[in-house]
Formats: C-alpha cells, sequence, structure tokens
C-alpha cells in the first residue's frame, strides 16, 4: 500500500494474510514474536508483502483463525457481500482492525479551508451508515478539561499517556454516564466516540487500567487540588473572600470491612444499613471546591473543622492574615470550641445559632432581606442585635416558607400524636386493652418519647378509678405557645455588615448543598461498590474532579445567560453524533467518511457560549 496519497490506495486489498515475526530482545536476548497483518502486491520488481497492520505482540487469536479474519477485515474494508457466516468473535476482532486501517489511510479533510470539489460516480444503492458514536458532551468535556488544564498538569506530574488517557476517559464517562469502571468500560469501547476526539483508541485498554485511574489521581491529589483552585482563581477572578464549610456522607454497598474508614452512622440519604464515610467540603463563593477531605463515616461534624480550614491562608504572613476568607457553616459545625478557634485564628465568620429555642427579641427593628420579585411581598426579613456577653452580631431571622414548612411537619406529627393518643383512650373500652393505670401511664410515656418534638405542646391528663385501680379517661388539650416556626438565629464577627449583607452571604451555603445534590445524583458519589479504601476514596476524588469541571462549565454558561442544570446539558448534547459513511465508486473502490453531524440550533447555542469550536473532532475520507 505504499504510494497512498489523499487516502487513496493504488490498488484494491487482495491476499490479505497474518505474519508472524521473531525478535530478539536486545538487553536479555530472548526471542519473542509479534504479528503484523500483510498484504501480497505485484510490483515491477515481483510480488512483495507490505504491512498493512500491525497487531502488535499481544496477538493471542490462535492461527487455524488467521485466513478467516483476514478474509473477513478484507470484507469489511472492500464492501464485499459476506459469503460464510464468521464467529461472533473474529467478526468482532475484523471490525475493530478494519477501523484501524480505514482510519490509519485517511486523509483529513480541513473543512475550515475552501477545498476544490471532489466528484465521483458513485452506486447509491451502496450507502451505509455505521459506527454511530456520541459525541457532543464529550466535546465540551474534553475541551474543559483542557481548558484547566487538567491533561497538562498529568503530564507534569510524569503519567502516561495511556494512563492519560484512561483517566480522561474515567472523568468523562462519570460525568456524561455516572456509573462503575465496567460500565465506563463498555461505554469508551462501544457507545462513545471520545477516543476519536482525543486521539485514542479505547479499545486497548484493560478494565485493570480504567481502576488504575483512580490510584494515579488519588496519588496526587493535593498537586491536583492545588492546580484547580490556581487556574479557577486566574480563569474567573476567585478572591476567596467567603469559605463555605459543611459535610455530607455517602453509603457502601456491601460490608465496608476492607475499609478503615466505613463506619455506621446517621446516614443523611436513611441508609443506616450500610457503612458510611464522610466528605469533607470547603468552596467558595462561586462554588469551587478549595479543598475535599475524607472522614470517617461516624466522624464528630465539629472536630473536622480546624483540619479543613487550616492551610488556606498563610499562618505566617501577616498581612494575608488581614485578608482570610469569612468561613460560613450551618448550626452542626458552629460548635462554641469551634467559634472559639475561629476567633484565636482571626478568621471572620457567619455561623447559625445553635440555640435551642429561637425567639425574635421583643425590641428588635426588622427589615425585609428578600422579597417576591413579583408581588414584592416579603419573603424573609431579619434584625441585627449586639451581643455584648460573646462580642458578636446577632441576626435573628424569619422565613415564612420555612414557618410554612415546619408548621405543616408539626401539624402532621401532632396528628399523628392524637390519633395515638385516641387509640389508647379507646383502649380502656376493649376487652384486651391496656386498662391497669400503672401501664397505661408507661403507654403514654413512651408516646411523649417517640413523639418528643410535639408531646410538649400538649397537657395530657388520665383519669383513673380508685376502686379498680384502672385508668378510665383520656384526655388532652393543646398550650398555647408562642409562635418562633420559621424562626432562625445567625451569630457573626463582623460588625460593618447590615442585616441583609450577613444574609446573603449565609444563604451562600445552598451551593455546597447543590454541590452535594450533584455530585450524588448528576456525577454517580453513589452508591459506591469499590471493596478496597484507596479505591473508594479514588471514586470520591474522581466525583470531585468531575464536579470541578462541571461547575466551569455550568459558571462560563451562567456568564452567557444560560442556565442549565449539568444534566439537560448532556441530554441536549447526546444527539450530537459522529458516524460513518461508505459508497461505492463506479470503479468498485469504496469511499469511507467519518465525520460528526451537523450541529443542530441548541448544540450551537452551548458550543458558542462556551467558546468552544462547533466542528467536532476531525473529517477522514480513504477510498479503498
Amino acid at each position: 500500500m505504499s504510494g497512498l496519497t489523499g487516502g487513496d490506495f493504488s490498488c484494491k486489498l487482495l491476499n490479505m494474510f497474518i505474519r508472524a515475526v521473531e525478535h530478539k530482545d536486545k538487553k536479555n536476548r530472548k526471542k519473542y514474536r509479534t504479528y503484523k497483518l500483510v498484504e501480497s502486491v505485484r510490483t515491477e520488481r515481483g510480488p512483495r508483502q507490505i504491512t498493512v497492520l500491525n497487531l502488535g505482540a499481544d496477538f493471542k487469536l490462535p492461527k487455524e483463525h488467521w485466513k478467516e479474519l483476514a478474509n473477513c477485515i478484507e470484507e469489511i474494508i472492500t464492501e464485499q457481500q459476506t459469503i460464510f457466516e464468521y464467529p461472533k468473535k473474529i467478526r468482532t476482532l475484523a471490525e475493530q482492525y478494519a477501523r484501524r486501517i480505514i482510519q490509519k489511510q485517511a486523509s483529513v479533510i480541513d473543512e475550515e479551508k475552501q477545498s476544490p470539489p471532489d466528484y465521483a460516480r458513485v452506486d447509491l444503492n451502496s450507502i451505509n451508515n455505521e459506527q454511530p458514536r456520541t459525541a457532543g458532551a464529550e466535546h465540551v468535556v474534553y475541551e474543559t478539561i483542557k481548558l484547566l488544564g487538567i491533561d497538562k498538569k498529568l503530564e507534569e506530574l510524569g503519567l502516561k499517556p495511556v494512563d492519560i488517557a484512561a483517566i480522561i476517559g474515567v472523568l468523562c464517562g462519570r460525568m456524561i454516564v455516572p456509573g462503575s469502571e465496567r460500565s465506563t468500560h463498555y461505554w469508551l469501547q462501544h457507545i462513545s466516540g471520545l477516543g476519536e476526539l482525543i486521539d485514542f483508541d479505547f479499545s486497548l485498554v484493560t478494565l485493570d487500567r480504567l481502576y488504575k485511574a483512580s490510584d494515579h489521581l488519588l496519588k496526587h491529589k493535593e498537586e491536583i487540588e492545588a492546580h484547580l483552585r490556581k487556574v479557577e482563581i486566574g480563569m474567573f477572578g476567585l478572591e476567596e473572600r467567603i469559605m463555605l464549610y459543611d459535610l455530607t456522607n455517602t453509603f457502601f454497598e456491601g460490608t465496608g470491612k476492607y475499609k478503615a474508614k466505613a463506619r455506621y452512622g446517621r446516614s443523611k440519604e436513611k441508609r443506616n444499613d450500610c457503612p458510611l464515610v464522610t466528605l469533607g467540603l470547603v468552596l467558595d463563593s462561586q462554588g469551587f471546591p478549595k479543598r475535599s477531605r475524607i472522614f470517617e463515616g461516624n466522624v464528630s461534624e465539629p472536630r473536622t473543622l480546624e483540619t479543613m480550614i487550616r492551610g488556606l491562608s498563610d499562618e505566617d504572613d501577616s498581612q494575608k492574615s488581614l485578608l482570610r476568607p469569612t468561613i460560613v457553616m450551618d448550626a452542626g459545625i458552629a460548635s462554641e470550641d469551634n467559634v472559639k478557634w475561629l476567633k484565636e485564628h482571626n478568621y471572620r465568620y457567619i455561623v447559625v445559632s445553635r440555640k435551642k429555642k429561637v425567639e425574635i427579641p421583643p425590641d428588635i427593628k426588622m427589615v425585609p432581606v428578600k422579597q417576591d420579585e413579583k408581588t414584592k411581598t416579603v419573603l424573609v426579613q431579619a434584625g441585627l442585635v449586639f451581643n455584648k456577653e460573646t462580642d458578636e452580631m446577632e441576626l435573628y431571622c424569619h422565613s415564612v416558607d420555612k414557618e410554612k414548612k415546619e408548621e405543616s411537619i408539626k401539624n402532621k406529627f401532632q396528628e399523628r400524636f392524637e390519633a395515638e393518643l385516641l387509640k389508647a383512650d379507646k383502649a380502656l373500652h376493649l376487652k384486651n386493652g391496656t386498662k391497669r393505670y400503672d401501664k397505661v401511664i408507661e403507654k403514654i410515656g413512651r408516646l411523649k418519647e417517640k413523639f418528643k418534638r410535639v408531646s410538649h405542646l400538649y397537657k395530657i391528663t388520665i383519669q383513673k378509678d380508685d376502686d379498680s385501680g384502672k385508668a378510665t379517661k383520656i384526655t388532652w388539650e393543646r398550650k398555647k405557645e408562642k409562635k418562633a416556626s420559621g424562626v432562625y438565629c445567625l451569630r457573626t464577627n463582623q460588625k460593618d455588615l447590615n442585616e441583609k449583607e450577613i444574609w446573603d452571604i449565609y444563604t451562600m451555603l445552598t451551593d455546597i448543598e447543590d454541590a452535594f445534590r450533584c455530585m450524588k445524583s448528576e456525577l454517580g458519589l453513589r452508591p459506591n461498590y469499590h471493596h478496597l479504601e484507596r479505591r473508594s476514596d479514588g471514586h470520591i476524588f474522581i466525583t470531585l474532579i468531575a464536579y470541578h469541571i462541571m461547575q466551569t462549565i455550568r459558571i462560563k454558561l451562567r456568564e452567557k445567560g444560560i442556565r442549565f442544570c449539568w444534566n439537560t446539558i448532556r441530554v441536549q448534547l447526546s444527539s450530537h453524533m459522529r458516524i460513518s459513511t461508505t459508497v461505492k465508486r463506479e470503479d468498485g473502490k469504496v469511499i469511507h467518511i467519518r465525520k460528526s453531524s451537523r450541529p443542530e440550533p441548541n448544540h450551537k447555542e452551548i458550543y458558542d457560549a462556551l467558546g468552544f469550536p462547533s466542528q467536532v473532532g476531525k473529517t477522514l475520507k480513504a477510498i479503498m
């Protein structure tokens, strides 16, 4: 096949066969074999064998099937009608090698340049479309990986090209079709066109190499997080004046016996039957992760703060210490010890108060901090007061939506509590019902404990017959209570902020809740099937890197007025495909064209907003 130009063979493929070539290792003098697909051609100097494709040293097909494979490859390339039905294994290998041959011999068409027309007489009845592969979401994710310099950073860290490709494949898989490494391996080889975008053949990648991708990433976790932090600061001009800190936990399928950090605890997903690990995350005000750490599943939330926050600012630089970020935390982490630590280390903070019962002081002036944009109805109002004992400003807030939610929950508990009291009262008059006064007292006590959220709001009376020692009647009435639903208190050591400024900063905690939700629902943080601790930690870290990529995409789209969630983006882009078209020419040769479909308006809108090219992948042409 020498002398080929423009992707056109000088002659039709004939007499293809597989040949073993023996080599000797120069270092240890050991002999080994490689395998080649060759073609016998006639030249002026006589018959010659020309290598069509190197099959490598790992070619394992038994020799008795070599001729079948060569014939099948030739039939696929030249669109010959199959005479014999080939075994599935032969057909699969042949299609894989045929794709590599066509790609190797194809010329790249630059669609941006004006090319002369290329006319040909073809048989329209021979047109075929084959090998459709998804490319839209892969294009956006890969371009963002390059934008963040993740691929270059992996090169700097000394990773091999094949390992970098595997990592890119795992990251794209986690973002587009979150699942196990096994499902990602199948997706890369049979569904996705990612390999064509990064010029890598994923059919050569073993499942084990995908598993090891997380090992490589976890080994360089600190360097990768520092790199992403630096790049994102430069890209979006992040000032890091506000830091949000929170924790979540995620569960494992299985016993978790090989994971030292796996513990049983209170699952935020109500999976108390599964071992857990806890993920601590520090985000900036734009929602970009700054630091992450995996803790034991039953870790005490307040104990994690110092570990996560220390080092975010330069302890020894007095100039930088004046610019330390404001730390924002919810009540679960805002213990007195943690607040004291923040004060001692000169951090500013806004935290949710741990007060059991929060009531708005009678003399406080409440001002609106959130209104309905259309009706101008006040949704949240707040009032500031100085606490001399703690030297803090306290912001008392009342939320209409929070009040409705709390009242709804309270009403449901009250209905269930009263239904149980009524049931206990009716049991006094049933044949086998609980009637002894002391037993009824115990029963009511258990009900109070079960419904302790609302039982303190009731005055319960149990009437007793002194002669029989039995209870005769259970009555109850609701106590009058001060209305405190929808009220919460924020505390801060920043005395120069007004009510709305404090409240706006506090509501940024919803960003970290959104981050956890995205990681769990859109990026496959759960379930986690890994048995080894390093693999389960790697699974979580892959999700975190994927979140960096996703957040970059979302922020860039928001800057252009597009506020799609990631799931909407990947669904819309899923219809942008790469496909191969073949058609026979009048002279019997076959034209092979591999290109992406023309982007639809919704595809182009996303690409343009991100500043990415609408042309996805190369256009390849081969005539064989």
